[in-house]
C-alpha cells in the first residue's frame, strides 16, 4: 500500500459507504466501539486479525489530523464533547 493512502476507505459498493479498513472490509466504527469499550487495541486486533497494528495506529492519526484540521479551520461540531485525560 502507498504510504500517501489512507488505511480507511468509503465505497458504497462496500456496506454501503461504511468507512472500512481497506482490503479488510472490517469497519471503522467496530475500532472506535472497541476502544470506547475499554478494549486495548490488541483485543481488537485479536478478534480482527486481518488488520494490522499499524493499520489502527493510521486510522488513529489520520483521525485525529482530520479532527485538529476541523478544530483549526473552526468547524469541530460542537454538539460532539472534547474528552481531556488529565
Amino acid at each position: 500500500m502507498d504510504s500517501r493512502e489512507s488505511v480507511v476507505v468509503r465505497n458504497a459498493k462496500i456496506l454501503g459507504g461504511t468507512p472500512v479498513f481497506r482490503g479488510r472490509g472490517v469497519p471503522l466504527q467496530l475500532l472506535f466501539d472497541s476502544l470506547e469499550q475499554e478494549h486495548t487495541v490488541e483485543e481488537f486486533l485479536a478478534g480482527y486479525p486481518t488488520v494490522s497494528r499499524e493499520m489502527v495506529i493510521a486510522a488513529l492519526e489520520e483521525g485525529a489530523g482530520v479532527v485538529v484540521g476541523a478544530e483549526l479551520k473552526g468547524k469541530r461540531d460542537p454538539s460532539l464533547p472534547l474528552r481531556m485525560t488529565s
